[in-house]
């Protein structure tokens, strides 16, 4: 018979090796962990402009056709562009941001930076966008990518975590995401206006806005409002930046 004094320290122990255990293998896991997160990022630009990487080429492909980053304000402002693994411009990589932080802080009016990559495709320059949003049940995210005028998508790439299959998950499949390509964010006139996923269909809108709507999920009405809310959120951002660099946006 173990006396309670015994069976304290034996549980007390008990607790603290196993703690010991856990710890020393989330500390050997997390370069691992990292490094399977950076690779999915790296995945998630690369779709946008409809290169399909396996976790095996995602950091190669992403060497060869992701020609540099940039870090700019809400002003359009360049803070700093990162090529050829090194700094052109200032000290930080876009690809080390974390859109959610820097979003929350937009959302509370506090100073924010946006990320932006560049990419060259058979010989066509595109600017890359990662977003991120809320869907029904989770967050939603993805990239979009533009032509050189900064105004027509060229690519796209959704995903989420915990919408409904058959229904708001359908975000992530190629038929929604191929909706985008040819669609533009700013009117004839050059006002910003984003991409609308639209219930009852793009053809619902007017004549002259159908270049600015996609299809809706057929039953997954909050998610594709999360989608039409995301992309506004995020790439509203960016306009004063386009304003400043990018001469021709407005389509012919």
């Amino acid at each position: 018979m173990y006396s309670n004094r015994y069976i304290f320290i034996y549980a007390s122990l008990m607790v603290i090796v196993v703690a010991t255990l856990l710890s020393t293998a989330a500390m050997l896991l997390k370069p691992m962990q990292e490094k399977n997160e950076a690779v999915a990022k790296m995945q998630g630009i690369l779709a946008a402009t409809d290169i399909d990487a396996s976790a095996d080429s995602a950091i190669r492909l992403y060497r060869e056709f992701i020609t540099g980053e940039m870090v700019i304000d809400p002003e359009g402002n360049v803070l700093s562009i990162y090529r050829n693994g090194e700094f052109e411009r200032g000290k930080q990589r876009a690809f080390d941001i974390d859109i959610k932080r820097e979003l929350y802080a937009k959302s509370m009016g506090d100073d924010y930076v946006m990320p932006l990559y560049l990419a060259q495709r058979n010989g066509e320059s595109m600017y890359i966008v990662p977003l991120l949003g809320k869907g029904l049940w989770g967050p939603i995210y993805g990239n979009i990518a533009f032509g050189p005028d900064f105004n027509e998508v060229s690519g796209a790439d959704f995903g989420h975590d915990k919408e409904t299959p058959g229904l708001g998950a359908e975000i992530n499949t190629d038929d929604f995401a191929d909706q985008f390509i040819g669609k533009t964010i700013f009117t004839r006139d050059g006002e910003f206006t984003s991409v609308e996923v639209v219930k009852g269909g793009a053809s619902s809108l007017p004549p002259d806005q159908r270049r600015h709507g996609v299809d809706a999920i057929s039953g997954g009405t909050i998610t594709s409002n999360g989608v039409t809310d995301m992309l506004e959120n995020c790439l509203e951002g960016y306009v004063p930046f386009i304003e400043k660099h990018i001469v021709n946006k407005k389509p012919v």
